[in-house]
This record gives C-alpha cells, sequence and structure tokens, in this order.
C-alpha cells in the first residue's frame, strides 16, 4: 500500500505536479491552497467546491495534516505559550506575543536545537530532529484558528526552537506558502528569519526569498562569542558581519542584530564600544535584549543602570538600539526559555 502524501507539505507547484498524475487539473491545486490555508480545511471532505470524484482522488491519494494543541499557557502580560504534539510525539512549542498595534507570532523549525549556545534553554535540549514544512505551517494555522487577529495578520518570527537555516529547506517551503497569495498571503514585509550565523544558508536565503533577516550576534569580539556560540568557531564574527554588510536587501528594510545582554559577559562600556567598531557605517537596528534567566545556566541579566548605558553608548555613536523586553517570562516563554516541552 502505497503512503498517502501529506498536501501542507507540498508547494504550490508541487501540488500542481502531484494532483496531474491522478487525473485532476493542475489549476486545482490554487482552490486546494486556500482550503489548506485560507479555510484551515481539517479535511479534504469539507473542500465542497471540489466535486466528489476530485474529492475521492485526493483522498485515495493524499490527506490533509494537522498539529495536537496539547495545553495553552497564558502569561501576566498576556503573551500565549502553545504547546503542540506531533504524530510521532514530540513537543513544540510557539509563542503569541501582544504589541502596541498588532500581535507577533513565534514559530519553531526544529525538536530542540543543534547550535548549543550557551545561554539558550533550547540549545542545551541538543536537536532531536527538524520539523517538516507542514508542522512548521501548521503552528500558523492552528494560532489563527484562534480568531484573536480578526482581520489583522501577525508579524511572523522564524525565532522559536531550532535555527530555521538548519532546516533550510523546510523552512523556506513553509515561507513560500506564507507568503503565496493562495496560501497564507503574508506580506515579506510581516516574516523574519533569525539565524545563529550560517553564512552559506544565509547568502542562499538572498536569493531565494524576499524576507527580513535578524542575525543572534551577542559578543562585540571572536572571544567573547566562540563562548557563547560555537558555530562562531566555524564562522567567524569578521566573516558574519562581512556577510551581512553585502546582504542584498531593499532600502526600506534594516538587518537587525540581536544582543542579548549577559551580566559581566559581554554588558561592559568596553564591549559597547567594541560593538560600535565592528558595525561603523553599516545601517542596522540592534536589538539589546537583557538575558531571560532560566535552569540551565548560571548566567544572570545585568542591572537596569549597566544595560542603560550601554545603550548610550550605542545611541551616541547614531546606532538604532531598543531595548527588547521580552514578553512571557512567567510561562518560560521568553527569548531562550523555550523548550520544556522536549524529553
Amino acid at each position: 500500500m502505497s503512503v498517502k502524501q501529506d498536501l501542507k507539505d507540498l508547494s504550490l507547484n508541487e501540488l500542481e505536479d502531484f494532483i496531474s498524475t491522478f487525473g485532476v487539473k493542475p489549476y486545482r491545486a490554487k482552490q486546494i491552497f486556500m482550503w489548506l490555508f485560507q479555510k484551515h480545511a481539517h479535511s479534504i471532505d469539507s473542500m465542497t467546491d471540489l466535486s466528489k470524484d476530485i474529492r475521492r482522488k485526493l483522498c485515495e491519494n493524499s490527506y490533509v495534516s494537522h498539529l495536537t494543541l496539547k495545553k495553552t499557557d497564558q502569561s501576566k502580560d498576556k503573551s500565549k505559550k502553545f504547546l503542540f504534539e506531533t504524530s510521532d510525539n514530540n513537543g513544540i512549542e510557539s509563542v503569541l506575543i501582544p504589541e502596541r498595534n498588532h500581535y507577533t507570532l513565534c514559530i519553531s523549525t526544529q525538536i530542540g536545537c543543534p547550535m548549543k549556545c550557551t545561554f539558550c534553554y533550547t540549545g542545551e535540549k541538543g536537536l532531536k530532529r527538524n520539523l517538516s514544512a507542514s508542522e512548521i505551517l501548521n503552528q500558523v494555522g492552528t494560532i489563527l484558528k484562534t480568531g484573536e487577529f480578526e482581520d489583522k495578520l501577525p508579524n511572523i518570527v522564524f525565532m522559536g526552537m531550532g535555527e530555521p537555516l538548519s532546516n533550510y529547506n523546510n523552512t523556506v517551503k513553509s515561507i513560500q506558502t506564507l507568503l503565496c497569495q493562495w496560501g497564507f498571503n503574508f506580506s515579506h514585509r510581516k516574516v523574519t528569519v533569525s539565524t545563529a550565523g550560517l553564512i552559506p544558508q544565509m547568502k542562499q536565503l538572498a536569493e531565494d526569498l524576499p524576507v527580513n533577516l535578524a542575525i543572534s550576534l551577542n559578543a562585540p569580539n571572536n572571544k567573547i562569542r566562540n563562548r557563547l556560540m560555537p558555530i562562531n568557531k566555524k564562522f567567524p564574527i569578521e566573516e558574519l558581519i562581512n556577510t551581512a554588510k553585502n546582504y542584498p536587501i531593499s532600502k526600506r528594510k534594516r538587518i537587525t542584530f540581536e544582543y542579548i545582554l549577559i551580566k559581566d559577559i559581554n554588558d561592559s562600556d568596553e564591549n559597547a564600544h567594541e560593538l560600535t567598531k565592528l558595525l561603523k557605517g553599516f545601517p542596522c537596528k540592534i536589538n539589546l535584549i537583557p538575558f531571560n534567566e532560566h535552569p540551565a545556566t548560571t548566567f544572570e541579566q545585568p542591572g537596569e543602570d549597566r544595560i542603560t548605558r550601554f545603550r548610550a553608548i550605542l545611541l551616541k555613536n547614531k546606532f538604532t538600539a531598543p531595548i527588547r523586553r521580552s514578553k512571557g517570562s512567567d510561562i518560560a516563554a521568553a527569548c531562550g526559555q523555550l523548550g520544556k516541552s522536549i524529553g
């Protein structure tokens, strides 16, 4: 007996080719895509504007996947963490963050993470496996169905569990469906991919997709970054910054650098001055993120005076450097805290 195809794992072009193999006209793929990603159909039989014959053929050859929503936790700041269960009984965590005028949805691309960043709870757990494109998209679809957004789509950030560019093909395929007008129909301005600095994949992403890029930097030099982020030993900071400076983006966009401030590790005046020299002349945004403490490390968050002083040095040197207060820390949903669901 042949294995049935998960329809949500196919791009629009792949779906056209797939349905053609059993006699369904390729133009039907757009209808099916809209049922899957705009009407959130849970079954082929619910696609009522397709004929019974087409639905029968689809049922014989394919199925519509979904994730089981096991638990939703709400923070005192109104953030929500969603725990999903996969078909092989693994856990995926996603976070919905209320902002002033919109929502931000933080989604995962892997179960665990292979990067082993020393400040991150997810990395401490290691990598169990990549998520499929459908598992990435089903996080979005399930949360959109909660009805909290009215007609305004949230911003999507690939900053949950895992390194998105380490699961490159499935990440790209999921984003293509997010941007497709018959898929989720997101604007490319609403989608951001974060990376620890996988340079070959960064260069490929620039060719494949027009989305926003965020780089997890967290240090102004190789010595500190080697300690915090082992990937830096393979792709050192000078090479990373050079790649970022040559990254093709529109004039309306800027690359974002994420800089997690950790007490007595990377938060000194000297570190701030080093950072300004490293990024001098580069029109970018530096998100300063006070470290979110968790049980897997002894690192601590700097005091408020130290955070403010670090930022002041960046501002004096004409950088855009907002302090991003992570939400959801009381439910282990803040930056660097995901992974409680991993065994």
